[in-house]
């Protein structure tokens, strides 16, 4: 057993229960992996994973009266529920071959910690806590955590080999710890990208989302464009597409990775700004003014729609980051009124990022115009923080009278209560209304009346 340093960390009381029941059944037990890895940077863990050389009938025995769930038992995994934390412990192992490129075919258990830890993917995760021996740290994980580095344990191409799902997550720490990849890593990755066609898509839309919201997406973006075109190969036409355009500086691929950079770390931003432009390459045409894209944000809807379909995403991400891809081009004009127009029909949370995606556009956008159009868009969104703060009426909800009050005045279906509502609302957004509750009723009783002539034969 190789320890490297000893560290007194505070572990939680659950955690440090679970490590004791082990121990004093004459077991070892370390924390291992992530939990192991944040507490060296400083940085709270989320979730806590515990190693022991017992086996999982011995765990069982261990645990007897605590709720546990056997997560994965033929790999020797358990969850043991103590206070309402879940605990996953897992039997010291080495894993056989891997011939589905994702999970080992057998796994042997074995006593030694060392070998556990030598199947795992990088140092920085290869090792172990106790809080009586300290940090186990065979493979060097906490020199490459100094030196803010991803590096495989071990022959990295083997370790790719084995679960081509490493070859994203190394990118994905890369981005979210902003982490160099190690030259050796660095290599098995660009020979080893195809592997990725094995991994089911779910995993690597989880994957890419942690990746495109780290703190250094952009130089991982840029980086790879071929690790990320072999699992998005719509991407590709993107990659050095130069948009001969007075606007532009960048080709459309690296002005998307800045843009991604530029918006806020919410998967919802991140995956429409890096989106968002997919459709230039197939909608470019030239005249003497130089590049144009008319009609782009309608192909970059439908080529996004067709890659998140393909990754699995859910209903709801997609949904959201095809609005925002539809009206990413939208011309704003210094009017309230655009606004509202816009708070009623995308909603005020979408609303708001389409602003800061059109921000992250703009900063992006050639130099020379860059200074004046962030003012632009820093103006666009103080004029929404304001709406927001008048509690300006946006949206149906926003009006002083309601369904209800249109059905007592004689409306009989829900379709003609819906289009009077409508009718009213723009009313108010275009400023010929008040949003007076008894000014309102007034309109919406004119309104039943010319409709009611209207349906006369």
């Amino acid at each position: 057993m190789s320890i490297s340093m000893k560290k007194d960390f505070r572990l939680p009381k659950q955690v440090t229960q679970a490590i004791e029941k082990l121990n004093d059944a004459g077991f070892e037990c370390f924390a291992v992996g992530g939990c192991v890895r944040d507490m060296l940077r400083g940085a709270i863990p989320h979730d806590w994973d515990l190693t022991t050389n017992a086996r999982p009938h011995q765990m069982q025995q261990c645990f007897q009266g605590y709720h546990v769930i056997e997560t994965g038992l033929q790999h020797g995994t358990l969850t043991v529920m103590i206070d309402h934390m879940p605990l996953e412990i897992t039997t010291y192992r080495i894993d056989g071959d891997y011939t589905d490129h994702r999970r080992p075919d057998t796994v042997a258990f074995t006593d030694s910690l060392t070998d556990d830890l030598a199947r795992r993917d990088f140092t920085v995760n290869a090792m172990a806590y106790h809080p009586q021996y300290g940090v186990v740290d065979p493979f060097g994980g906490s020199k490459d955590l100094q030196r803010r580095r991803i590096a495989c344990v071990g022959d990295p191409t083997a370790r790719f080999d084995e679960d081509g799902l490493r070859i994203l997550r190394a990118l994905r720490f890369a981005s979210v710890l902003d982490f160099q990849i190690d030259p050796a890593t660095d290599a098995a990755i660009h020979t080893q990208q195809n592997l990725l066609k094995h991994i089911s898509a779910e995993r690597i839309f989880t994957e890419l989302t942690k990746l495109l919201c780290g703190q250094a997406a952009e130089r991982l973006l840029c980086t790879y464009p071929n690790v990320i075109g072999t699992v998005l190969p719509q991407i590709q036409p993107m990659v050095g597409f130069d948009q001969q355009n007075p606007y532009h500086a960048y080709d459309v691929y690296t002005h998307s990775c800045k843009v991604t950079a530029a918006v806020p770390s919410l998967p919802v931003l991140r995956w429409a700004a890096f989106l968002h432009d997919t459709g230039k390459p197939h909608t470019f045409t030239k005249d003497e003014r130089g590049g144009h894209f008319y009609g782009h944000s309608e192909v970059s809807e439908r080529l996004a729609k067709e890659m998140l379909r393909q990754l699995k995403s859910d209903r709801k991400t997609m949904d959201n980051v095809l609005t925002l891809i539809r009206h990413h081009d939208t011309v704003f004009s210094d009017s309230p009124k655009q606004l509202k127009r816009l708070v009623n029909q995308i909603g005020m949370e979408l609303t708001e990022a389409l602003l800061m995606l059109h921000k992250g556009d703009v900063s992006a956008q050639a130099i020379h115009l860059r200074e004046e159009r962030m003012r632009d868009a820093d103006h666009l969104m103080d004029m929404l923080r304001e709406l927001k703060e008048q509690n300006a009426c946006m949206t149906i909800k926003d009006l002083q009278i309601s369904g209800k009050d249109l059905l007592e005045m004689g409306m009989v279906t829900g379709k003609a209560v819906g289009e009077c509502l409508n009718y009213l609302l723009n009313e108010v957004v275009e400023e010929h209304l008040p949003n007076h509750r008894d000014i309102l009723l007034s309109a919406a009783q004119s309104y039943l009346q010319r409709k009611t002539e209207e349906d006369k034969p």
